[in-house]
């Protein structure tokens, strides 16, 4: 079907001034089509969990739930929302969230920032005067800036516990608080350190730039376009039967521990949610994820939902066991804006945030590559529902569908693959200098180039073009299968109009069944004694000809052996030449 003209010439007209149309990059998928059913066969397994673990953890009540591509698809509530009353925890009982309203409360300062309302580089001064009148931490430190109290970066002191009390502060009572001298313990932009009063100045920038307060703010442009119809600041606005009553522990039992009033301190840690609410606000960032084109959703740019989940500064590396008994694991974690973002070995990405006071514990975790999330709540102060959370994740990936995304070729590096393969089947000198970039011939002239290639499939029999693996939308293995073994085709594309290839490796390899045939008659009797390290099957020594990325992405796929996007290692009687 052809493109009207008329249509063509309306999308170059629409286009900026000296913008330059390119192919849009092809969105990752998920490659098992039984992915969502094969994960609800984990849920009965999560669901035992959490009963055990309601008990383990000794807490007055428990509520969790299980997300998958934004669905919530499990939500449950144990125990007693009130001790005092009885009165059952269901799905539809509100907790206080604590710290995980700071997730919004970044979220609000981001959606002034989209609508050009502030700057992330901002001074906070420069929409809280009240700050007007602080000294540097040092003299040759800058101002705070909004993306500092974002990122926890701001060199105010880290003030837990000391902040879970702030939250029924009136504005004058703030104003008059940060008119004073407020003490830094580092330079503003030097180290992350956690701050509950960052936060509330965040509060306050969003008041002062939306013109409303940051409460009617974050439920009129997050909540309600979410549909969070249960989610509320003030405990008073909770029906009586749906509110989480908060505990504290007591001889052998538990005793109320007050709500804390709503009030200017609201922005560090004041809303209240049920499970299923939250759980639209979990499936919102894991619907940030991949980028793509589509139409855009509820309640903010999936751009600037992604920029939330990225970390800001310097990551720490740790290696820890996240289960009693389990396996260690590295791990490299930082603050994002308003969320936690690490990554490791296992999962690979991971955003997360917890929350915390006196009262109320909570946890909600998510897997952005995975489209998977978890969340749990307790009125028990400061309780952890790490280890929960990170046990439901194993038990996800126990049904062997816990898979990442898996990234889609480009049209060009589909094209490029296939040029390849005609290229080892078929060699022509005019079809390999039409394919490369103006690099590949000169980092190793074409005649050793060809001699590579011939050398490469020598002996492996007729070869067949088998599934192209991207690694990105212009890098991949293109995988040839053959009569003795395989061929393995590991192409990157310049960053020029081509398709153009500037990197160009070949990994051959005999299938074990050849080897052991190949080797037989080789070394049958009679034909002398056999040398250690010969046949066809003996293994030569890697060569690298050309570039290939030559980054430290590269350097960590050498490191874990990749070989595609599953991460395989190299197999039996393979060899590599890079040409």
């Amino acid at each position: 079907m052809k493109t009207p003209l008329g249509v063509v010439l309306a999308a170059m007209l629409a286009m900026p001034l000296g913008a330059v149309a390119v192919d849009a990059v092809p969105p990752a998928q998920f490659a098992d089509p039984e992915r969502r059913a094969k994960l609800a066969g984990a849920l009965p397994r999560i669901e035992a969990l959490m009963l055990r673990g309601f008990k383990d953890l000794n807490v007055p009540g428990l509520s969790y739930a299980v997300v998958i591509d934004g669905d919530v698809v499990l939500a449950r509530g144990l125990g007693e929302a009130n001790v005092a009353t009885k009165t059952p925890v269901t799905e539809g009982t509100a907790f206080r969230i604590a710290s995980m309203t700071k997730s919004f409360t970044a979220l609000a300062v981001l959606k002034l920032r989209d609508a050009g309302k502030l700057s992330l580089d901002d001074p906070a001064a420069r929409h809280v005067p009240e700050l007007r009148g602080w000294l540097p931490a040092t003299s040759d430190a800058g101002p705070i800036t909004i993306r500092h109290l974002l990122a926890h970066s701001g060199g105010l002191p880290e003030d837990n516990p000391q902040g879970d009390r702030q939250l029924a502060l009136t504005r004058p009572q703030f104003s008059a608080w940060i008119s004073g001298a407020v003490p830094l313990a580092n330079a503003p932009g030097s180290r992350f350190e956690y701050s509950n009063l960052g936060y509330v100045l965040l509060g306050r920038v969003i008041s002062n730039v939306a013109l409303r307060p940051y409460q009617q703010y974050i439920r009129d442009e997050i909540l309600r376009p979410l549909g969070m119809t249960n989610t509320y600041w003030s405990a008073a606005a909770v029906p009586a039967d749906q509110l989480a009553q908060g505990h504290r522990r007591k001889d052998k039992g538990f005793e109320i521990e007050p709500l804390l009033e709503d009030g200017e301190g609201g922005a560090m840690g004041g809303l209240i949610t049920t499970p299923r609410d939250l759980a639209r606000f979990v499936g919102a960032m894991l619907a940030a994820w991949p980028p793509r084109d589509a139409a855009e959703g509820p309640p903010a740019l999936r751009r600037t939902l992604r920029e939330m989940q990225l970390g800001q500064g310097l990551p720490d590396l740790w290696l820890g066991r996240r289960l009693p008994g389990g396996p260690a694991a590295a791990v490299a974690s930082s603050y994002g804006f308003g969320l936690q973002a690490s990554t490791d070995c296992r999962w690979g990405r991971q955003v997360d945030h917890s929350g915390g006071l006196p009262g109320f514990g909570s946890l909600m975790l998510w897997l952005p590559d995975h489209g998977v999330g978890v969340i749990t709540m307790s009125n028990l102060t400061y309780t952890s529902g790490g280890r929960l959370l990170t046990e439901a994740v194993h038990l996800l990936h126990a049904t062997g569908a816990l898979q990442p995304r898996r990234a889609v070729a480009a049209a060009a590096l589909e094209q490029a693959a296939v040029s390849a393969t005609d290229l080892v089947l078929d060699w022509s000198d005019a079809r390999a200098q039409a394919l490369a970039a103006d690099n590949l011939f000169l980092d190793r002239p074409l005649p050793e180039f060809r001699e590579a290639i011939r050398g490469a499939a020598d002996g492996l029999g007729r070869c067949t073009r088998g599934a192209l693996t991207p690694e990105n939308a212009l890098r991949g293995r293109q995988r040839l299968s053959c009569e003795q073994g395989w061929l393995d085709i590991e192409l990157t594309l310049a960053p020029v109009p081509g398709p153009r290839v500037q990197s160009f490796a070949i990994t051959s390899g005999r299938s074990p069944a050849a080897c052991v045939q190949a080797d037989r008659r080789r070394h049958r009797p009679g034909r002398g004694k056999r040398r250690a390290g010969t046949g066809p099957c003996a293994g030569r020594r890697p060569q690298q000809h050309g570039r290939r990325a030559g980054n430290h992405a590269q350097r960590l796929r050498q490191l874990r052996g990749w070989n595609g996007a599953g991460g395989q290692r190299h197999e039996p009687g393979e060899a590599e030449a890079g040409v």
